[in-house]
């Protein structure tokens, strides 16, 4: 059971930011280890001003962490999300609306500190897009589940030790009912983990096999059969990364927009009024999702996270195309001490998933037309038709 929260009006802004600065003056993040300042932040209470004490925060209100924020950026200390994004954008956020206090114990400082790397076990080969038809299974017995099935595109998990897994523990029950969420140990016997490269050479991604992997009681999140109500948070939190308040802010092969314009004195005019309104457009939505975060952080939400990505995701991709049209033939054939390019070709080709990866932008066109501008739902099978009577693509 979550545990009750309290908000604790004696820790004001004064005081928050008074003990960011005495954490500055303790232990200077240009000069310790990363891992050694997170610590020291979670310990001050200073990773998640809204949290408990204890569990890396103060007890005080969650819009405080702005002055954290911005006190820690101007005294050049790096973000925990930046180094573990999984963990401390989607995990914790999700363990500290449905996870136990003993889960809060174990993994927040953990996560935070970037001693456990995350990952999402959630789609699968025949659950992408609709991923709550999944087929992983998870079946109880002796106090403990055994785990067997397979996920695909898993970002990081060859890096990871710990995995948010989706599993279907009911398979009589509707497929939204019947899924159970687990935090899995990466290390543990039974799960392999195969590289996929991609079209930039990297592998980011993974296939992961389970096969009778033994998992904790201890280690599930939420109700069995709530998987999908836990799911929903982690993802909610995955749009929020895609679409936060530093998106919109225009990086091209790792130079801000505005760069790339003063170096492009030999492009053409309509070359440089396309490369204008990718710099507006930019402006438009970081400064939109600036306003919503701000929002967000007093309690009042603002636009949809699912609207502000689909925004992101599109901008992204005409700005790096953008870029490789300035660059014209410099784009495919560059010297050999040149630097910039080669990171500008990776950018227009790591692109191309912004628009996949954290939800399609056809699923989040759906959910758009549905919740926000209230049209009638795709046609679809009977909400109570059990898991193990749908049709499904093996």
């Amino acid at each position: 059971m979550t545990p009750d929260l309290t908000t604790r009006a004696d820790v004001g802004a004064a005081e928050v930011e008074e003990r960011v600065r005495e954490l500055v003056l303790r232990v200077d993040p240009r000069k310790v280890p990363l891992p050694e300042f997170l610590g020291a932040q979670f310990d001050a209470g200073l990773a998640f001003v809204d949290h408990p004490v204890g569990h890396g925060g103060l007890g005080t209100a969650k819009s405080f962490q702005t002055i954290v924020d911005r006190e820690l950026r101007e005294a050049g200390a790096k973000s925990a999300l930046g180094a573990n994004p999984l963990a401390v954008g989607l995990g914790i956020p999700t363990l500290r609306k449905h996870g136990s206090q003993g889960q809060w114990s174990r993994y927040f400082r953990r996560a935070f500190v970037g001693d456990d790397i995350w990952c999402q076990l959630f789609s699968e080969p025949s659950a992408g897009s609709d991923l709550a038809s999944l087929g992983t299974r998870a079946v109880r017995e002796d106090g403990h589940w055994v785990i067997n099935g397979q996920k695909v595109w898993t970002s990081l998990a060859h890096v990871a030790s710990v995995g948010m897994l989706l599993a279907r523990t009911d398979p009589g029950l509707p497929k939204h009912q019947g899924i159970t969420y687990f935090l899995v140990d990466l290390h543990a016997p039974g799960i392999e983990i195969r590289p996929l490269v991609q079209m930039t050479g990297e592998a980011e991604f993974n296939e992961v096999f389970l096969t009778d992997v033994v998992v904790s009681d201890e280690d599930r999140v939420g109700p069995q059969g709530s998987g999908w109500s836990v799911a929903k948070t982690t993802l909610s939190s995955e749009r929020l990364i895609h679409s936060g308040e530093g998106a919109g802010s225009g990086s091209v092969g790792g130079s801000r927009v505005d760069k790339l314009i003063a170096s492009t004195g030999g492009a053409s005019g309509p070359q440089r009024d396309e490369l204008v309104r990718r710099f507006a457009e930019g402006r438009v939505i970081r400064w939109t999702n600036g306003r919503a975060a701000a929002a967000r952080r007093l309690g009042r939400p603002g636009p949809d996270p699912t609207l502000t990505k689909l925004m992101q995701t599109a901008y992204n991709r005409r700005l790096q195309e953008t870029a490789i049209t300035v660059r014209s033939t410099r784009a495919v054939a560059w010297r050999a001490d040149d630097t910039e390019t080669p990171q500008l070709v990776r950018g227009f080709l790591r692109a191309q998933a912004n628009t996949i990866e954290g939800g399609t932008s056809d699923v989040l066109r759906s959910i758009i037309g549905e919740r926000v501008l209230g049209l009638p739902r795709e046609p679809s099978l009977p909400k109570d038709l059990p898991w193990s009577e749908t049709p499904r693509n093996l």
